[in-house]
């Protein structure tokens, strides 16, 4: 999926240590609904504790071995971003609105790995862990994840509440109070269970949102 010369001149703007809070683009900030698109970018906030799903370039130190996914406390840190895409071999393109039940991709911004989960156990719990994993085009069903919207409504929108179901494992994208002591700043464990219950739910926050090319 292509990035427009805007896009890209938003990405370059969102690797600058900018304060949300009072210098993100207007149409991130705004209190009216705001749709969430392929090829937004995006913090996903947990519902409950407020930590943001992070990654950086360290890989665990167990299990898979592949780049660690955890949550972050601060909200101003840049390696919370995610790029919302399509699966491949879909008509899905940028700036289409995103329905429930439709299984997507999360990008990590910084690095350019994908969302992924998988059977090795992760960290903290021994639940499924959840990496991130490939790359560009390097990529397979262990980056799918299908949108599940909590409550009324059937189109993505920021700040709603919602579900991210991990295709292969049936695992839910989840996170809880139990930190890592070895890596700096209280970060928590990010991980998968099967089970639906109030520690796997989400919110779309801080972000640059593309404006809607299609709707459903």
């Amino acid at each position: 999926m292509g990035i427009s010369l805007l896009g890209i001149a938003l990405l370059l703007l969102l690797d600058l240590p900018w304060d949300e809070s009072s210098a993100s683009p207007a149409w991130a900030a705004s209190s009216d609904p705001i749709e969430i698109t392929y090829g937004s970018v995006l913090k996903l906030m947990h519902e409950r504790t407020k930590f943001r799903l992070h990654s950086h370039d360290v890989p665990y130190g167990s299990g898979s071995g592949q780049q660690s996914v955890t949550g972050f406390p601060n909200v101003d840190d840049a390696n919370s971003y995610w790029i919302v895409t399509p699966i491949p071999d879909t008509s899905a393109k940028q700036g289409d609105a995103i329905k429930s039940g439709t299984i997507i991709r999360l990008q990590h911004m910084r690095t350019h790995k994908w969302l992924h989960s998988h059977l090795h156990a992760s960290p903290i719990s021994g639940n499924m862990e959840v990496s991130c994993f490939g790359g560009g085009s390097q990529s397979d069903t262990g980056d799918f994840w299908r949108l599940e919207i909590e409550g009324k409504g059937n189109v993505w929108m920021r700040d709603q509440k919602i579900r991210l179901q991990h295709v292969d494992t049936g695992g839910y994208l989840h996170s809880h109070d139990k930190k890592y002591s070895r890596i700096a700043g209280g970060q928590q464990e990010v991980c998968g269970i099967t089970k639906k219950n109030a520690d796997n739910i989400w919110l779309a926050t801080e972000g640059v949102y593309l404006p809607v090319s299609k709707k459903y």
